[in-house]
């Protein structure tokens, strides 16, 4: 392991600034390695997972929606926020049947990685779906969601083209694309 010493932070005194449903942001005041003081604004969340589908046909499964603060309708693997107490696995489960109709029969985690850590403490586990047959999911009330399965030759092109720009949904497709799944 390599030596951390002279790298870390020690917190001093936190202050919760806003409780959401989805977030928590804190301001956190933190001693440095070198005696000074420094300030630290923390978004907690309870960490995600999203889910790299792919069927009988070698097809990906991905979705369209918009979000709201990139203000913009983006190509997304299936995803979504781990409820309390909730395994990351059982949150693949739940939310590829929830956004997308399909139940994978075969279901494995393949990374778990910081999504943006100067900032945030949020996990999100990448999972491969696999084995797939429609199920009868619904996205959630307030999820506006299209389904689409597309072919391994129009994926490239839209990544080649940036087209898709959601950072886990390249970084699952990079994975799945170097391993030759898809």
């Amino acid at each position: 392991m390599l030596n951390c010493e002279g790298l870390l932070e020690t917190k001093v005194k936190s202050d919760i600034v806003y409780e959401g449903k989805i977030v928590n942001l804190r301001v956190d005041q933190v001693k440095l390695p070198s005696g000074n003081t420094s300030t630290r604004e923390v978004v907690d969340h309870p960490g995600s997972v999203g889910i790299v589908a792919i069927d009988e046909d070698r097809k990906i499964i991905l979705i369209r929606q918009f979000r709201y603060p990139v203000g913009e309708v983006l190509w997304e693997i299936p995803a979504g926020k781990l409820d309390p107490g909730e395994s990351p696995l059982d949150c693949a489960r739940r939310e590829l049947e929830e956004e997308t109709s399909y139940v994978a029969g075969h279901l494995e985690k393949i990374v778990s990685f910081y999504t943006s850590p100067g900032f945030s403490s949020e996990m999100l586990h990448l999972f491969l779906a696999t084995d797939l047959i429609l199920g009868c999911g619904q996205p959630d009330d307030d999820e506006n969601i299209r389904t689409y399965r597309l072919s391994q030759e129009i994926t490239k092109g839209m990544i080649e083209t940036g087209k898709i720009r959601d950072a886990k949904t390249l970084l699952g497709l990079a994975i799945v694309m170097s391993r030759g799944i898809f």
